[in-house]
């Protein structure tokens, strides 16, 4: 084991934080603080076409949405911010012109269209699209012709045929890829100047010491080219583990194509999920602490977490089973947290009519029964609204009834002896409403619901005596006998 560990989460910020980049994040962040090490975040923002601040911030503020925070990077007067790429241009373009004077890279000057055309050309011929090298002889006078022409060269890597790149993945095992499937010389600095992705991570993660990379499978023919160039650098290679990618309950593969929003962090943050389940799940997709246990926190993880238990199968994203980790944090979280969390989701209404206390209860009574936070604001509605719409079948079925009229009537008249405040107290003055009328169960508590909420379920119904308080209580059973007597 190096010592001491580095790791790094390298996004390129051309698409909002994409759940597999989360849980990629999650790994290495667990890894690293597993065996105390260094976690590091960096942009990969060299696609100046596709990158976007937007994303970038989008990328920052899911991972602390999600408690990750890494180590190091440009400090700005408060958390550190990611390291881009961007600001090493010059850096790349030297390390490459090293690498043509080593014989290693050579200039390209092939133009967009002659390459469309190659390719056409192989389609055709029923073969695989690939550069087929033919400006790594090229002849210096015909190379003097192009840049007389006025074409501003690429420059291409040369991928010796036929080879064998070998490495012990610490998650899939032996990995064995022929050259001859990496598509011909690669490019590692387009014609504008700018570094391409396998060229420029290289570079990043031999400068900043990173001793492990753990990312998706769908690097695994970009960790080949990498460490051809790695070979080309005599520079010594990270280890390498390669996560099974992310799956829907369907087998189709996770992505914006065919989920749209449901594969960004943040769709989930805006619909009330939890990040410490979204943490607990994206961590369990795929590995499985070795006592088995299936809730845990981010910490409790970091000390728990091991490669070796991750699986090589893929993992399926199955938004019912989120919900599941949600509802549990929801329920078992602080409460003055969740009220919190729950606030954004109920500014619709004038919180400013409950105090703290009363609105800790309010969301206490009903987070047994919420999945997302996004659901709160339908199950309390009934306690901010000035008025309660009961639904006509619930007039006409149950309100209209002899005996709900009734309790009713009588608890008008008890409101007085009900002590809010207590929950418990003032369930027991309706019970002994009941008892003097010789009424109880659904005859008994459904009217008094419906009144007070406009629904015959709900939460405990002292607890919502106890917290609509005296005047709400009057009101409500004032306007439900009106409405039944006109």
């Amino acid at each position: 084991m190096p010592d001491p560990v580095r790791v790094r989460i390298a996004p390129s910020p051309t698409g909002n934080l994409h759940l597999g980049t989360a849980r990629t994040a999650l790994y290495n962040y667990l890894y690293a603080r597993h065996h105390q090490g260094t976690f590091v975040f960096r942009l990969e923002d060299t696609d100046e076409e596709r990158s976007n601040e937007a994303y970038t911030q989008d990328i920052i503020q899911g991972l602390r949405w999600l408690g990750l925070t890494w180590d190091e990077g440009p400090d700005i007067g408060g958390p550190f911010a990611p390291y881009r790429q961007t600001e090493k241009v010059d850096h790349y373009n030297n390390i490459a012109n090293h690498l043509i004077a080593q014989g290693r890279a050579y200039h390209c000057y092939c133009t967009p269209a002659e390459l469309d055309e190659m390719r056409e050309e192989q389609k055709a011929a029923g073969g695989l699209s690939r550069y087929d090298n033919r400006c790594r002889h090229i002849a210096p006078e015909k190379r003097h012709a192009f840049e007389a022409a006025g074409r501003i060269p690429s420059i291409r890597f040369r991928i010796d045929e036929p080879r064998v790149i070998s490495w012990h993945d610490a998650i899939k095992g032996e990995i064995n890829i022929d050259s001859s499937d990496l598509g011909g010389d690669m490019v590692i600095v387009k014609s504008n100047g700018v570094a391409i992705y396998n060229f420029a991570v290289v570079i990043d993660d031999t400068d900043m010491k990173m001793t492990h990379v753990i990312r998706g499978e769908d690097h695994i023919h970009n960790t080949a080219k990498q460490l051809l160039i790695y070979d080309a650098l005599s520079q010594q290679p990270p280890f390498f583990a390669h996560a099974a990618l992310i799956f829907d309950i369907d087998r189709r593969k996770l992505s914006k194509r065919h989920h749209g929003e449901a594969v960004h962090v943040d769709r989930y943050r805006q619909d009330g999920y939890m990040p410490e389940a979204m943490v607990n799940y994206l961590a369990q997709m795929s590995w499985t602490p070795s006592d088995g246990r299936e809730i845990f926190t981010l910490e409790e993880g970091c000390k728990l977490f091991d490669l070796a238990r991750v699986s090589k199968s893929p993992a399926v994203f199955d938004v019912q089973r989120l919900l599941w980790f949600n509802g549990h944090y929801i329920r078992s979280l602080p409460l003055p947290l969740i009220t919190d969390r729950a606030k954004p989701f109920l500014e619709a209404f004038d919180l400013s009519s409950y105090s703290r206390a009363e609105l800790e209860s309010i969301v206490a009574c009903v987070r047994d029964s919420l999945s997302t936070l996004s659901e709160i604001a339908p199950a309390t509605k009934f306690f901010f609204d000035t008025a309660v719409d009961i639904p006509a079948e619930l007039k006409e079925t149950l309100i209209a009834k002899e005996s709900s009229q009734k309790v009713l009537s009588v608890l008008h008249e008890k409101i007085s002896q009900l002590p809010f405040g207590n929950s418990a107290g003032c369930k027991a003055v309706v019970d002994a409403i009941g008892k003097d009328l010789g009424v109880k169960g659904k005859e008994l508590y459904w009217p008094v619901r419906a009144a007070l909420s406009g629904s015959t379920s709900g939460p405990d119904l002292g607890t919502i005596l106890s917290i609509l308080g005296a005047a709400r209580v009057k009101s409500r059973i004032e306007a439900t006998l009106i409405c039944h007597t006109k």
